[in-house]
């Protein structure tokens, strides 16, 4: 679910000392983009939306939320009238930023 390599590489990236800064702006973002998506209907510019969350939620490793936002995204490349399981997505993105900040703490405990 959590790539924990890529979080490691971020970390590295940022430096530990921004790390808690920039996963909580990465958070912060996300859980507004994930909210404002509505499941009971297709949005316009969704696309885009998925997009940038596939974004997103890779440089957090969240390999699975940022799966099924690739997969949303290129069935409404391919057809703009696609049905997207926004509220598998939201789901998915809740299991895994649940996963995330229950096994952060210990991942990189100093």
């Amino acid at each position: 679910m959590i790539d924990w390599d890529r979080v490691a590489a971020l970390r590295e990236e940022v430096g530990p000392e921004d790390f808690d800064e920039v996963v909580e702006l990465f958070l912060q973002e996300v859980d507004e983009e994930i909210e404002a998506l509505d499941p009971n209907s297709q949005q316009e510019g969704l696309a885009e939306k998925l997009h940038f969350l596939k974004g997103s939620a890779l440089s957090l490793g969240f390999r699975e939320f940022s799966g099924l936002c690739q997969t949303g995204e290129s069935a409404l490349t391919a057809d703009p009238a696609a049905q997207v399981d926004v509220q598998g997505l939201q789901s998915s993105y809740q299991t895994s930023r649940s996963a995330f900040l229950a096994d952060l703490p210990q991942r990189f405990a100093s």
